[in-house]
């Protein structure tokens, strides 16, 4: 039994890598191309796995401001608001 839990655990990395590869917008993964990615995934699958989740996992972007000041998270601080009272 404990020679099967790291054998799942890499496995199951490998499978999550290469559904995140495959599922990551074009141009968005970071210092390799994608095919590299599924490359180095598919023949070190503990070392790539971890590479891609070190190095090569898109970088998540912050929500868009439309304004040079972030939004309100109340009334009290909505000057806008404030100002119709």
């Amino acid at each position: 039994m404990t020679r099967v839990v790291p054998i799942v655990l890499i496995l199951a990395l490998t499978v999550w890598c290469l559904v995140s590869i495959a599922q990551a917008p074009e141009g968005t993964l970071r210092n390799l191309p994608r095919w590299a990615w599924v490359l180095l995934v598919l023949l070190l699958p503990l070392v790539g796995g971890v590479a891609y989740v070190v190095a090569g996992r898109p970088v998540e972007q912050p929500p868009r401001s439309y304004g040079s000041r972030p939004a309100p998270r109340g009334p009290d601080d909505d000057e806008d608001f404030l100002r119709g009272l």
